[in-house]
């Protein structure tokens, strides 16, 4: 079985907190992220918007892209909405031949709302979340018909959150609309991560392989302290630094086959962490339990031809 392993530059800079930003160019930190293994990078603010731009970028620092977040409103907006604003992202990541775009859902989400505690996070009814399902499948199925496949993405704070959420949108959601799954945020919600992936394996396209600090989590005062708040304190790491048993979770891919992107997405202090030492120890870490999983790690970077 083929694999390959990629990172997000939110190691580097985040959207949301400024604080949690190092002063790195976007050719540095994809050369720092290569130097450690890796072979591709998704999409975050610094990079450019125009393929002409980005394709020498990429190739002078020899990773591809490997993704990047997209964010959807469609429990509160309609899908001509949407579609317009992913239009010129989808032209982008076929022009640059990325694998697929990452939907987040915004919508209703208090995961970039420092002063919201996690307890206030917007629940769908159960009504509201097939209508919302079958919303987000209508949209994945367009997108892949423009030619550029969605990934999913469960998440903190958002309105598919905990387990049970990211069930029944399962449920009512179709093949249409692919599972980017991720450890770190199922485990943060207090999922059972294996379980999650016996049971919507045959839709998982993408994977985050995002550690959390158990202390960290464990400690926090949801009546009181937000999803920013619990960044902020150190609730994310990489495999290798972090409380998940990543050998278990990569055998658990490895059992039902799957092939393709493990994307390190941790969001943490750059200055406490710093960013090329975190990439070090997450892609070790992967590594060795990826061989023992019986994975091949792909070790190209950009295209040769």
């Amino acid at each position: 079985m083929k694999a390959k392993l990629g990172m997000s530059p939110i190691a580097w800079w985040n959207d949301d907190l400024v604080e949690l930003s190092d002063d790195v160019s976007l050719e540095e930190c994809l050369r720092q992220s290569r130097s450690a293994g890796f072979t591709g990078m998704e999409k975050g603010r610094r990079f450019p918007d125009d393929p002409d731009v980005m394709l020498p970028i990429l190739r002078a620092a020899d990773v591809t892209l490997c993704g990047g977040w997209f964010s959807g409103t469609l429990v509160d907006e309609e899908l001509a909405a949407n579609k317009a604003r992913i239009q010129p992202m989808i032209e982008l990541f076929k022009a640059v031949n990325a694998p697929c775009i990452v939907y987040g859902e915004v919508g209703r989400s208090i995961q970039g709302k420092r002063e919201i505690p996690l307890a206030q996070k917007a629940k769908l009814g159960d009504a509201e979340m097939v209508a919302y399902a079958k919303k987000v499948t209508e949209f994945g199925e367009w997108c892949a018909d423009q030619g550029m496949p969605l990934a999913y993405h469960h998440h903190m704070a958002a309105v598919v959150e905990t387990e049970p959420e990211l069930d029944a949108f399962m449920k009512a959601s179709g093949a249409g609309i692919p599972l980017l799954l991720d450890a770190g945020h199922l485990a943060f919600a207090g999922g059972d991560v294996l379980r999650a992936i016996d049971n919507h394996h045959a839709r998982i396209s993408h994977v985050h392989v995002k550690d959390i600090r158990r202390s960290v989590v464990d400690g926090l005062d949801r009546t009181k302290q937000s999803f920013l708040d619990a960044v902020a304190l150190g609730a994310f790491t990489v495999p290798g630094d972090g409380s998940l048993d990543f050998a278990a979770i990569v055998q658990k891919f490895a059992d039902y086959g799957y092939e393709g992107w493990f994307v390190v997405e941790a969001e943490q202090d750059p200055k406490a962490n710093p960013p090329l030492r975190m990439a070090q120890v997450g892609h070790k870490e992967l590594m060795r339990v990826m061989t023992a999983a019986g994975y091949t790690v792909e070790t190209e970077g950009f295209p040769k031809g």
